[in-house]
């Protein structure tokens, strides 16, 4: 591709130099004349970066939140030639831009760490797991809530049996059988050592949390339940001094078990989400055929260089970008383009990395830039994915707000029961602790994970898989849904629709059937269609020839063309007007037309023959699609479809009402930028399933792929459609608002802990038992919420 050639206005791809205009093409003309230009701060989303810096791009296991987020970026930005770093939870990636060489092992080793694991994305493998019966899930975390459920068990059980009943005799005004400092030293160094061993060890992450939250002077959840839990196992040695026979070590034990454990839930329900599109694939080249003076040699792509000449076979996809030297074939872009219909090349023409030869072979000349349109797909994905960080979760900004003043409130309360005890420090502990275990909002860290993990999971049992529970949130906020057409609102595969092939019953069955024994030697996309349709008996084939437009031979004695007109034409055939207007209404409708035909002569060079009929070849509209329009339209939203196919393929879709708009022959470039340019009316939500479709699912605010969608098209989303049913799309909607109902109320229920414990520690009435019983309640009320059953739509 030449690199002089003039940038489209809206999507900065060359413009073809058989159009006139500023634009590469009609659908992004329409698009431009259409729909406002965004502000200028949205209009490129990709971090601005120095001509002389590097992007590199590391995978980090360990990540779930954005506290998460900002220490990475902060510990990278740290590193010596560094100029820049972004995170993303969502995708479990940093991007770091650097200076000269990446400094990719000192990169590594500071990435990871404090339950970290980051690894280049290139390099990346799969690391130690453990099996369940929900899914797959990080092996750290799931030994670590093992470990505390074990650990748990032997501790609160002779907890309960020890300490429950001096709590009960003291609330009921009876003897406190552990009155006297023997009977609490017996017990006392048990209890210590196995709540300590819980806290360390299964409440690690919970620990991670409050560290990052101190270095970063940004209090979040995992603070607050640090503090609760710290001051619920300090409680009993200053206790002991002050003359209190109370010990929380069971709100500690329970404070981390929870959060550690609904944290555990989330990262199981989200693995689980993810294992349902593992099958997906990237249509990525690794290697291609370079000729040389002696012949040809396998190199890896990355080996190439502009000019190499590239031999690319029938039936193989084209490694990298670049021009068509000789001869002719025809190439399925649809991968790149979103194009569903085969494209006929010439020498000269540009051929796109990624894209397939269906007929004939090529040898392609390397461009300038030696990529695929496919590994640049992939670095506009990682741009818009690296410029997007997860959302601030409702329950730290909560948690920034109260950190502060509970801290102060701790302090004052310690220092007055110092003063007014007389100088007795034990009492003026006790004061600063209870304080921490009665106002804390600890609740929170167990609500927020629980509530995100039981979300995702609902969603997976309705068929659709949510990577991030933010998704919910962001998806009430919408305004706009963009779909893509091929794959998406359509099947994505071609079948025979039409048959209109003249001759008598057997005649014309025998004509296509010797049409498919054909076809099943050829590789591009209508040949398996006709395949499908004709293809049950097996004549005998004795010749086969592949043109670009078409093929031939010989079949039970008689020779057989199909392809298109061009074909016949080239072969000495007359084709009749009603055929050639049957195929021009198929092409005008968005079709393909396959015209068939046989003679009896069987020598080879041009016979005279005239074609029987046309076989139309199309990609059909899903069943369901105009329903699931509607229900979003009755929403209230607006509805937009971009296609690269032409205004004829897309026509049926847009005399729909339930239609915004429809923008046709758009690139994929264009599609990224009229989603920019919708966004700026309001948030919008991208439905696609190819890799053409990456950057416009990461472009826009939310990203919605279909289950037969490829792997870039799914780590550009943020949800999927498991099952490939169209309508999952607007169930997703519904299980959206029943989300944010169960975290709103969850939230709610999150404080009524300290709706118990704050006035009991007022009056003088708060202990141990009363503490676990607000909690229990709490945490009970919280995991019945999140696992009630509703119903969606």
């Amino acid at each position: 591709m030449s690199n002089g050639s003039p940038a489209c206005a809206l999507c900065d791809g060359p413009i073809p130099e058989h159009r006139e205009g500023a634009f590469c093409s009609a659908g992004c003309r329409s698009v431009a004349e259409t729909l406002p230009e965004p502000p200028e701060q949205e209009a490129e989303p990709e971090p601005a970066a120095d001509a002389d810096t590097t992007a590199v791009y590391f995978s980090v296991d360990g990540m779930h939140s954005a506290t998460c987020e900002a220490y990475l970026e902060t510990v990278a930005r740290r590193i010596d030639g560094v100029v820049d770093a972004d995170a993303s939870y969502v995708t479990e990636s940093v991007r770091v831009d650097c200076t000269g060489d990446p400094p990719t092992e000192r990169l590594t080793e500071a990435l990871s760490g404090l339950g970290y694991d980051a690894t280049r994305r290139d390099d990346r493998e799969p690391g130690p797991t453990v099996d369940t019966d929900g899914g797959i899930v990080d092996g750290a975390l799931g030994y670590r809530y093992a470990a505390g459920v074990v650990f748990a068990s032997f501790l609160l059980i002779p907890y309960a049996v020890v300490f429950y009943p001096s709590h009960l005799a003291a609330l009921l005004g009876f003897a406190d059988p552990l009155a006297g400092e023997a009977g609490i030293a017996t017990v006392l160094p048990v209890f210590i050592v196995l709540t300590f061993v819980i806290i360390v060890v299964t409440g690690a992450p919970v620990l991670r949390d409050a560290y990052i939250a101190i270095v970063l002077r940004k209090p979040n959840t995992g603070l607050l339940v640090t503090l609760t839990a710290m001051a619920a196992f300090l409680f009993g040695v200053p206790g002991f001094f002050a003359g209190v026979s109370g010990a929380y070590y069971d709100l500690a034990v329970v404070g981390v078990a929870t959060v550690t454990g609904a944290t555990f839930y989330e990262s199981l329900a989200k693995r689980e989400a993810a294992s349902e599109l593992t099958d997906l694939t990237v249509s990525r080249v690794e290697h291609a055929q370079r000729e040389t003076e002696s012949g040809t040699e396998t190199v890896p792509v990355a080996d190439l260089e502009p000019g190499d000449r590239v031999l690319v076979p029938e039936g193989e996809r084209v490694p990298v970008d670049g021009t068509l030297t000789e001869g002719e074939c025809t190439v399925d872009e649809a991968v790149v383009t979103g194009e569903s219909l085969p494209v006929r090349k010439r020498a000269g023409d540009d051929l796109i990395g990624g894209s397939v030869i269906t007929t004939g072979a090529a040898v392609l000349a390397v461009g300038d830039d030696v990529r695929s349109s496919v590994d640049r797909l992939a670095a506009s994905v990682w741009g818009f994915q690296s410029a997007t960080h997860g959302g601030q979760r409702r329950a730290n900004r909560i948690a920034e707000r109260v950190t502060p003043p509970l801290v102060a409130v701790a302090v004052v309360a310690g220092a007055g029961a110092l003063v007014l005890s007389g100088g007795r420090v034990a009492v003026g502990i006790v004061a600063l602790l209870t304080t921490f275990i009665a106002a804390s909002p600890w609740a929170l860290g167990f609500a927020t994970p629980l509530s995100a993990g039981t979300s995702v999971s609902r969603a997976l049992s309705r068929g659709v898989a949510v990577f991030d529970e933010t998704v919910f949130e962001r998806l009430r906020g919408v305004d706009t849904v963009v779909f893509d057409k091929t794959g998406t609102l359509t099947t994505g595969r071609m079948d025979v629709l039409d048959t209109d092939v003249t001759g008598e019953g057997a005649d014309s069955e025998a004509l296509l059937a010797a049409a498919a024994a054909l076809e099943r030697r050829a590789s591009h996309p209508a040949a398996a269609a006709l395949v499908d349709a004709f293809g049950e008996t097996a004549p005998t084939v004795d010749s086969f020839t592949s043109h670009p437009t078409g093929v031939e031979g010989v079949v039970d004695g008689r020779r057989v063309l199909v392809g298109n007109p061009e074909l016949f034409g080239e072969r000495g055939w007359t084709v009749p007007d009603r055929v050639r207007d049957r195929a021009t209404e198929a092409r005008q409708s968005g079709h393909l037309p396959v015209i068939v035909g046989s003679t009896d002569a069987v020598e080879d060079g041009p016979e005279t023959g005239e074609p029987a009929g046309v076989v139309v070849v199309g990609d059909e509209a899903r069943p369901d699609w105009e329903a699931t329009l509607e229900r979003l339209a009755n929403r209230g939203l607006d509805v937009v479809i971009l296609t690269g196919d032409d205004e004829s393929a897309a026509a049926g879709f847009a005399d729909s009402p339930h239609v915004t708009h429809v923008f046709a022959g758009v690139p994929p470039a264009g599609k990224s930028a009229a989603v920019r340019r919708l966004r700026a009316e309001g948030p919008v939500a991208m439905v696609g399933d190819g890799t053409n479709d990456a950057p416009a699912l990461a472009a826009a605010d939310l990203g919605i792929s279909l289950g037969s969608g490829t792997a870039l098209a799914a780590e550009a989303s943020d949800l999927a459609v498991v099952e490939d049913d169209l309508d999952g799309v607007a169930a997703a909607f519904d299980l959206s608002a029943e989300s944010y109902s169960r975290r709103r109320w969850n939230d709610r229920a999150a404080l009524l802990y300290n709706a118990a414990a704050i006035p009991l520690a007022v009056v003088g009435l708060l202990n141990p038992l009363l503490t676990m019983a607000a909690a229990v309640l709490c945490c009970g009320l919280i995991a019945g919420n999140a696992f009630r059953e509703t119903r969606v739509a």
